[in-house]
């Protein structure tokens, strides 16, 4: 446990009683002692802080000072549309290989002169020196000295209006700089939830204070990575390294409503980007397998790594498990896995469980509606 990172936040969450994990080379609360079922039905009905600080946060700047060639630039990295991304806006983005692989999901945020990146905690490193490598055009800064917090749940907004009241206005992917206590906070009204709720880039120094003050309020409750975990996956979200990494491609993982039409075939900035040829064929042909939801019968969860087979006995697997557990807000087990394309929804498929073909029905994601303030 010596050699793992703490965030600021990290004498916060021992004061609360938080049992702490490593989790991506940090020292990270799973649960707090109201427990993770408890928190994940929090956080559905009320409000929940997350400490989100082991992500990336990164400044991408055009030398030219124009944030329009930023985002040209950065398309040569991702098959989105960021040219296209108006001021004050942000959208879901992905980096990809030339084998069309995923090297980490993030979020693209457009604030006027630059562009501010938010990537996973386990790639940050590779990921600033992928944008290093990739767009000698322009000035690249890891943000040090800011914390994280993600406060979600439909009473987010009350919450946090409390502290900020023009929070209110800013609608599903808004972004904005606001001041606190002499503060300056960069807002996005986003999560990873399937909530409403808003993700705060806050100055370490005020990071503690400003936890407290969120959580003093009635609704809100800290919650931790378990039930992080079982949130985003009712609302059929990947995780990195589990549901997408390189050996997926954004068509196979169901992720194509994040590829533009200006980056598609026909756009006006077709393809450019590392794994075009092979992204490009999929989204005209179709993939040979596809990240589905599945709702296995009965009660028993089938977890990552389950094998999945067409058949209750014979036959070779046709997929695999690659996030699984209990959803507390459906009342009933839940997972994502890699199919064959050929598959519809409600066929019936089965996992591997302990040695016994249990059945599953193949289901549309999400499993739970999201609730975005748009």
């Amino acid at each position: 446990m010596a050699d793992l990172e703490r965030t600021v936040l990290h004498g916060l969450h021992l004061s609360l009683g938080a049992k702490m994990v490593p989790f991506a080379g940090y020292d990270m609360p799973v649960q707090y002692p109201m427990g993770v079922l408890k928190e994940h039905l929090h956080a559905r009905a009320a409000a929940g802080l997350f400490d989100v600080s082991h992500m990336g946060q990164i400044l991408l700047t055009s030398r030219s000072g124009r944030v329009e060639d930023a985002a040209r630039a950065l398309e040569r990295l991702v098959p989105v549309d960021v040219l296209g991304l108006k001021e004050g806006r942000q959208r879901y983005a992905m980096f990809t290989d030339e084998a069309g692989g995923i090297l980490d999901d993030l979020m693209v945020a457009n604030r006027g002169d630059h562009l501010f990146l938010v990537v996973n905690a386990a790639c940050k490193a590779a990921d600033f020196a992928h944008l290093k490598a990739g767009l000698p055009d322009c000035d690249v800064g890891l943000v040090e000295g800011r914390a994280l917090l993600a406060l979600q749940g439909p009473k987010a907004e009350a919450a946090l209006a409390r502290l900020v009241p023009d929070a209110a206005e800013l609608k599903f992917m808004d972004v904005a700089i606001r001041q606190w206590d002499t503060a300056e906070l960069w807002i996005s009204r986003s999560g990873y939830t399937g909530e409403d709720g808003f993700e705060i880039s806050v100055p370490d120094r005020f990071a503690v204070a400003l936890a407290e003050r969120l959580l003093a309020m009635e609704e809100v409750a800290p919650i931790g990575l378990g039930a992080r975990d079982s949130l985003r996956l009712e609302a059929g979200m990947c995780l990195y390294g589990h549901d997408i990494d390189r050996t997926t491609t954004p068509v196979e993982a169901n992720l194509t409503w994040a590829i533009q039409k200006a980056r598609r075939a026909g756009g006006a900035r077709e393809g450019g980007f590392p794994g075009a040829a092979r992204i490009l064929k999929e989204l005209a042909d179709g993939p040979m397998r596809l990240r589905v939801g599945l709702r296995p019968e009965g009660r028993a969860p089938m977890r990552e790594g389950t094998e999945i087979y067409a058949g209750t006995d014979g036959g070779a697997p046709i997929g695999r498990v690659t996030s699984g557990g209990f959803g507390p807000s459906i009342e009933a087990p839940m997972a994502m896995a890699y199919l064959p394309a050929t598959l519809a929804e409600g066929d019936t498929v089965y996992g591997d469980v302990r040695g016994r073909r249990l059945p599953a029905v193949v289901a549309a994601l999400p499993f739970h509606p999201t609730n975005y303030k748009r």
